[in-house]
């Protein structure tokens, strides 16, 4: 990721700044980052992680939706994060908002660029958020997801190639092998 502006941002001045503008961005610590671009084996993954949270969704019949990356999830008033997917429960949201205020899961996948910061910082972030249940990073590389659960006052870790993930809330089954890409 590359800083932009020089000018410190709230959460709320960079959405102002970033609508319309091209590209894909986040907001850390008040500094606007540019996102680098994808490659082929990240947006292949990427798409099997939402494809198959819609899925288990609809199989699950819960009052969820999933969004794929574009949305803006708030960490704090300085810090706003856009997951390469994440699912919210609840009532839909007005067709013209930008930011996912309570989501309960949120996807990172893994990139050569971002694996430090995906397992540190939004690691830590995604937790500050209340209603945020799960946090998965999808490593296509080792073909693992590292599933991260909210628990009775701590955080739970799984590393899993295989089998399936439980993701309760909101009651939604996961097969690892249908969050990773077909090589």
């Amino acid at each position: 990721m590359t800083a932009l502006p020089d000018a410190q941002m709230t959460v709320d001045e960079f959405l102002a700044w970033a609508e319309g503008r091209p590209g894909r961005h986040e907001l850390v610590n008040g500094v606007v980052f540019a996102m680098s671009p994808e490659r082929a084996r990240h947006a292949r993954t990427k798409f099997s992680v939402q494809d198959a949270l819609k899925q288990a969704i609809r199989r699950a019949g819960v009052p969820c939706e999933m969004f794929p990356d574009g949305m803006t999830v708030r960490v704090d008033g300085r810090t706003a994060y856009e997951p390469d997917a994440l699912v919210r429960c609840g009532p839909r949201l007005p067709g013209d908002a930008v930011e996912v205020p309570d989501p309960v899961v949120v996807v990172e996948v893994l990139s050569p660029s971002t694996g430090r910061v995906d397992a540190g910082a939004k690691l830590a972030g995604y937790f500050q958020v209340p209603s945020v249940a799960h946090y998965l990073i999808v490593d296509p590389d080792r073909r693992i997801v590292i599933h991260h659960r909210r628990g009775d006052g701590l955080i739970e870790t799984r590393i899993a190639g295989d089998g399936v993930l439980t993701l309760d809330p909101p009651g939604l089954v996961v097969a690892v092998e249908a969050l990773l890409a077909e090589e």
